[in-house]
């Protein structure tokens, strides 16, 4: 495994030391900020704790730690302190064609032996009239409250 080395300025630990003791902040915000701390190697820090001493004392991972070495080597100082942003990306399965169909069909007669659409006879149904390929019944759902919350206003 590759070893990151965390060196800090004087700044940098100012900044660090003044997160972790005052001011509302994030607590993984304050938690990356103390393994900073206790990971530098700089001139500046008069004690350097092991890995292991840090996962025991703040109760985490080792691999957080090597993890947030990593960012802290790779990206810098902001990048190490914040949460890291998603980069998957979704694909929206359905438009606002497919949404005008599951209305008109929720709002018809529902079938015989039935007295009203259920989330699971609509998914069905509109599988079986190919309007999409497959769809949940809790799909179903989010897409017919989305319409009742726009109604209501």
């Amino acid at each position: 495994m590759k070893k990151y080395i965390v060196t800090l300025s004087e700044d940098e630990r100012k900044k660090l030391t003044e997160l972790t003791g005052k001011g509302k902040h994030r607590s993984q915000t304050i938690l990356n900020a103390l393994i900073l701390l206790g990971c530098d190697t700089g001139g500046f820090q008069t004690e350097h704790l092991t890995n292991e001493e840090m996962s025991r004392v703040l109760n985490i991972s080792m691999r957080k730690i090597d993890r947030l070495k990593k960012r802290f080597v790779e990206e810098g100082f902001d990048a190490a302190l914040d949460r890291k942003k998603g980069t998957r990306i979704y694909v929206k399965k359905t438009d606002g064609d497919f949404e005008a169909h599951l209305i008109a069909l929720s709002c018809s007669q529902p079938p015989d032996g039935f007295v009203r659409w259920s989330l699971r006879l609509l998914a069905d149904k509109v599988v079986e009239l190919q309007y999409i390929d497959n769809i949940s019944h809790e799909s179903v759902r989010r897409i017919l409250k989305k319409r009742n919350q726009t109604v209501a206003t």
